[in-house]
C-alpha cells in the first residue's frame, strides 16, 4: 500500500458538510433535495458482504425511492488498498465504501480523499443510538477527528482445546505467560509431538501478520498502549521486548508450530490458536465436532506476569465506512443518511452478524435482546460480542505498512525462525521504525 499520487492530491479536496447535518432518514426528499441521487457503494471483496449490502441497499430504497444505492465489490489488484488508490487517482472512486481500516483512513485523509464526518448529525445519532461510546473511541486519529465509522469489531483471541488441556492435568486456559510456558512443558512431556500454540503467519515477513501475532500480544501487555500516534513513536519499549522475549520461548522450547500446517488446532496437532469469528463459522460446517464448551474454549490473549488479566485489550479486525471526497454534496448527504438508516437500527447489525460472523462495531453486543436468540445459538460469538470495547483497530498512522513491515524483517520474524536477540531486535525494530516515522 504505497502513498497515493500527487495526482490525488490535485484532484481530491475536502468537501464541506455543513448543509448534511439535518438530513432525517425517513424523508427521502430532504436527503436528495426531490432529485434522483446515486450513490456508488463498494463491499468488501467478499460475497457474503456484498449479499449484505445488496439487501440493505434494496431495503433503504423501499423508503427512499429518489436515493439509488449501487453496490458493487470493490477492486482488489492487489489489494483492496490499492484498488481503492487507484480509483482516487483516476477520478472513479465510489461515494462511499466499506472495508476501512483505520490506519488507512490516516492515509486518505492525510492526502484529503475522504470526509471528516465525525461532526455530522448523523454521526453522532448512531454513535448515540448505536451505543458505541467506548468503542468508536479508539478511531479517532492523530487531531482528533473521526474520519471513519466502524461497522464491525472482531477481537483477536486464544482457542484452546480443552479435551487435550484436561488430559494433562490444565482445567482452564492460561492467563499469563508463566502459565502458558508451564502449559506447554506439561504438553511435551505427554504429547512430545504435540504443540502448544499454532500460528503459521508469525514466521512471514506479510505486513498484515502482525495483527495476528505482534499486535495481538503488544496490546493485551500494555492495556491498549498505542503503538504510534501519527508519525510520533509512543510504544512502550519494555512491553514490546517482552512480547518478543516470549515469542523466542515459544520457539526455542519447540512449543510453537509456525510452519503451514492443515487443521493444525482442529485435529489436535496444536492445543491453541488465534481466533476470529470467521473460523467459527467455518468449523460449524467442516468440523461440527468441534464445540464450544464441550471440546474448544475462547479465552483473552494472555499477559505478561503482573499485568491484569481483566478486560484484556487485543487487537481488533476492525473496518467501517467513509465517504469520498470526490462525490458532490448530494451524494455526501445520501451516504451519510443511508449510514445513519442502516446503524441506528439493530436489527441490520443482527442481519450483519447472521449473514458474516462478523460482530457489530457497539458495546452492547452481549446484552442486547436483539441479539440474544442468535448468540444463545452462537455461544462462542457471544465470547467475541463481549470483548467489542476491548479491541484496539490498526494503528492511527499514515504510514503503517511501514512500520509492519519493519517488525517483521526486523523483530518478529528473526526472533522466531532464526532465534534473534529479543533486546537487540527491540532496538533495531525501534530504531528503524523511528527513522521511517521522520522521513516525509
Amino acid at each position: 500500500m504505497k502513498k497515493i499520487t500527487a495526482l490525488l492530491l490535485s484532484t481530491s479536496m475536502v468537501l464541506t458538510l455543513s448543509a448534511c447535518g439535518g438530513a432525517k432518514s425517513d424523508d427521502s426528499a430532504n436527503v436528495s433535495g426531490g432529485k434522483k441521487v446515486t450513490v456508488d457503494f463498494w463491499s468488501a471483496p467478499n460475497t457474503k458482504q456484498v449479499a449484505f449490502w445488496n439487501k440493505m441497499a434494496a431495503d433503504y430504497a423501499k423508503d427512499h425511492p429518489n436515493v439509488e444505492i449501487k453496490v458493487s465489490q470493490m477492486p482488489e489488484s492487489p489489494t483492496s488498498e490499492a484498488g481503492i488508490q487507484s480509483a482516487i487517482a483516476s477520478g472513479t472512486a465510489p461515494t462511499m465504501s466499506e472495508n476501512i481500516t483505520r490506519g488507512f483512513a490516516a492515509q486518505l485523509a492525510e492526502n484529503k480523499a475522504i470526509v471528516n464526518i465525525g461532526e455530522t448529525d448523523q454521526f453522532k445519532k448512531v454513535v448515540t443510538d448505536r451505543k458505541m461510546e467506548k468503542t468508536i473511541s479508539n478511531w479517532k486519529l492523530a487531531d482528533g477527528s473521526q474520519y471513519v465509522m466502524p461497522v464491525f469489531s472482531i477481537s483477536d483471541m486464544i482457542a484452546w482445546r480443552t479435551d487435550i488441556l484436561k488430559e494433562i492435568g490444565v482445567n482452564e486456559p492460561p492467563k499469563t505467560y508463566s502459565e502458558m510456558l508451564a502449559v506447554g512443558e506439561k504438553l511435551k512431556a505427554k504429547y512430545p509431538d504435540k504443540f502448544l500454540y499454532f500460528n503459521d503467519r508469525i514466521s512471514q515477513p506479510t505486513y498484515y501478520f502482525r495483527w495476528t501475532d505482534f499486535f495481538m500480544f503488544y496490546n493485551a501487555a500494555t492495556n491498549g498502549n498505542m503503538f504510534v500516534e501519527g508519525n510520533k513513536m509512543v510504544a512502550d519499549g519494555k512491553a514490546a521486548t517482552d512480547v518478543f522475549s516470549f515469542f523466542k520461548k515459544l520457539s526455542d522450547n519447540k512449543y510453537l508450530l509456525s510452519q503451514k500446517a492443515n487443521d493444525a488446532f482442529e485435529t489436535g496437532l496444536a492445543v491453541s490458536r488465534y481466533l476470529r469469528t470467521s473460523d467459527v463459522a467455518t468449523w460449524k460446517d467442516k468440523f461440527p465436532n468441534l464445540k464450544f464448551g464441550e471440546n474448544y474454549a475462547v479465552a483473552p490473549v494472555p499477559v505478561p506476569d503482573g499485568v491484569s488479566t481483566a478486560d484484556v485489550k487485543t487487537f481488533a479486525d476492525a473496518k467501517g465506512l467513509v465517504v469520498y471526497a470526490s462525490a458532490t454534496k448530494e451524494q455526501q448527504t445520501a451516504a451519510l443518511d443511508f449510514m445513519q438508516w442502516l446503524l441506528s437500527d439493530a436489527k441490520h447489525d443482527l442481519e450483519l452478524m447472521q449473514a458474516t460472523y462478523n460482530t457489530p462495531a457497539r458495546d452492547d453486543v452481549d446484552m442486547n435482546d436483539t441479539f440474544k436468540a442468535f448468540l444463545d445459538e452462537n455461544p462462542a460469538i457471544k465470547v467475541f460480542g463481549q470483548q467489542v470495547p476491548n479491541g484496539i483497530p490498526t494503528m492511527n498512522s499514515p504510514k503503517m505498512v511501514d512500520i509492519h513491515t519493519i517488525l517483521g524483517e526486523k523483530g518478529v520474524n528473526p526472533i522466531v525462525n532464526n532465534g534473534a536477540d529479543p533486546a537487540a531486535a527491540w532496538a533495531q525494530t525501534e530504531t528503524e521504525i523511528k527513522a521511517a516515522l521522520s522521513k516525509k
